[in-house]
């Protein structure tokens, strides 16, 4: 992360410290049990911007199912290691898809809409023990037709060995699926994290830049950045902004 401390103090929103729930699911399109979890995760997307909750959905498509014979094309090995480090936080022992992981430390099959809701609402009653604000400074097109997106950040009481995610989610995804286990299912997908980044996070205040898929629309997609502890994973801080909000 770039520690910018010269950073205009206009760019970066005013850190909010109430509660909030970053919810995680780590799925596939070729997994047969993770449709209805993708639906359970657009529900809490959509409910959180419709109430301006909060509450931020990340699906994280791992790669692991892509042999069945359908390839996921949102599928990345690196969302395949974040579950195995979340998994020997957990000691755990295994993966398995899909699994929603609520603010890094709350974890259950992704399916499972009662505890979903159990995890979301507790989480938004615990204040923010490390408020963070968000902007976006430029969304840029370089010569290789790749959309760039440069975010400003701002947080608050740093614990630790902190580290700082920031991650491009877009929503209205659809695609068929013809081969694999859901094979002959068009999937619709909300939240769906299409670049990602992790670093350790010394300085309040700083600059990431995030390259993004070509086939992106910027109109729906967000940038949500959140605060984690490096040792036991918990998330201590989260905000998003919209990849068009400049």
């Amino acid at each position: 992360m770039t520690d910018t401390p010269g950073t205009r103090s206009g760019t970066a929103q005013p850190p909010a410290g109430g509660g909030f729930a970053v919810v995680e699911m780590f799925t596939s399109q070729g997994c047969n049990s993770c449709p209805p979890a993708e639906e359970l995760l657009s529900e809490i997307d959509r409910d959180a911007r419709e109430r301006g909750q909060p509450v931020y959905a990340l699906g994280f498509h791992v790669d692991y199912w892509d042999h069945l014979g359908w390839v996921d094309p949102y599928g990345d090995a690196a969302h395949t290691l974040r579950q195995e480090a979340y998994a020997r936080a957990f000691r755990s022992g295994g993966l398995y898809t899909p699994q929603m992981i609520v603010n890094g430390t709350v974890e259950f099959v992704g399916s499972d809409r009662r505890q979903a809701s159990s995890a979301i609402a507790s989480a938004l009653t615990e204040e923010a023990a490390t408020p963070l604000g968000l902007s976006v400074e430029d969304v840029a097109e370089g010569t290789d037709g790749r959309r760039r997106v440069v975010v400003n950040y701002q947080a608050e009481r740093l614990p630790e060995r902190a580290v700082l995610n920031v991650a491009v989610v877009e929503r209205g995804l659809e695609n068929d699926v013809p081969r694999g286990e859901n094979a002959g299912r068009r999937l619709r997908q909300d939240g769906v994290v299409r670049a990602f980044t992790s670093g350790k996070l010394d300085f309040g205040r700083g600059r990431v830049e995030l390259e993004m898929p070509p086939q992106l629309d910027p109109r729906h997609a967000s940038v949500v950045g959140y605060v984690q502890k490096d040792e036991d994973k918990t998330i201590v801080g989260a905000a998003a902004v919209d990849v068009s909000a400049r």
